[in-house]
């Protein structure tokens, strides 16, 4: 098995995981997402409290609603596949020409070139590049990670917004801090005015997401149910 302490994991990596062991943990388990693990027995790491042995992950099926969160030992995970990672996958030709998302990311990797930020593809674009399974659809955004343990600038934030657009498919920056996650595009526009911060304990407002003391809003509501 995989040793959890020497590779901690962050929220949006994907985990592959003894599907068996994880299944006989939960007492109710979606039919669907039984299904789905022995198939493919990947889960991703959602935002939310966890412990050296316990992680907050999510599992997602074909279907757009079909969605569960919960929870996994660190003792099941076979190995950690990261965004950053992802982005020496090599993507099939007949992917690339059908898949808007997947091409806009070969574009995106030549516009963000020497970027000094390790990012990579998260949602439905990372998940099959990570497994091989068919997830991206044509409508498919293009969901990015964008790890920022350094404050990054106002400017250098509209810089990287710029150079992601007019691509072939709409794309979703996620800013994660080592204190929060937010969006490159709320920031970029709004800042220095609050925007929402999205936090392991639940959601806040504020300027800087850098900071260590934020004020959590709605402790119940967490950005980590969207898988």
């Amino acid at each position: 098995m995989f040793h959890c302490e020497a590779h901690p994991v962050r929220t949006h990596d994907l985990l592959e995981v003894d599907a068996k062991q994880l299944i006989t943990a939960h007492a109710t388990i979606p039919k669907w997402a039984e299904e789905h693990l022995h198939e493919v027995p990947f889960v991703v790491v959602r935002r939310g409290p966890r412990t050296r042995h316990k992680i907050p992950i999510g599992v997602r099926g074909c279907e757009r609603n079909q969605r569960w969160a919960s929870f996994c030992s660190s003792g099941i995970l076979i190995n950690i596949v990261t965004p950053p990672q992802l982005l020496g996958h090599a993507v099939p030709a007949q992917r690339d020409s059908a898949i808007p998302a997947l091409r806009a990311l070969q574009l995106l990797k030549n516009r963000w070139i020497g970027l000094d930020h390790d990012w990579g593809p998260g949602g439905s674009v990372g998940f099959e590049l990570a497994t091989g399974k068919h997830t991206a659809r044509a409508g498919s955004d293009l969901d990015i990670v964008l790890y920022a343990e350094r404050r990054v600038p106002v400017d250098e934030a509209k810089w990287l917004y710029a150079r992601a657009m007019d691509l072939p498919s709409l794309v979703d920056i996620r800013v994660e801090t080592p204190v929060c996650g937010f969006s490159l595009r709320e920031y970029a526009r709004a800042s220095p005015a609050a925007i929402l911060l999205r936090t392991s304990s639940g959601v806040a407002f504020g300027s800087d997401p850098w900071c260590q003391e934020l004020g959590i809003v709605d402790p119940g509501h967490t950005a980590a149910r969207r898988l």
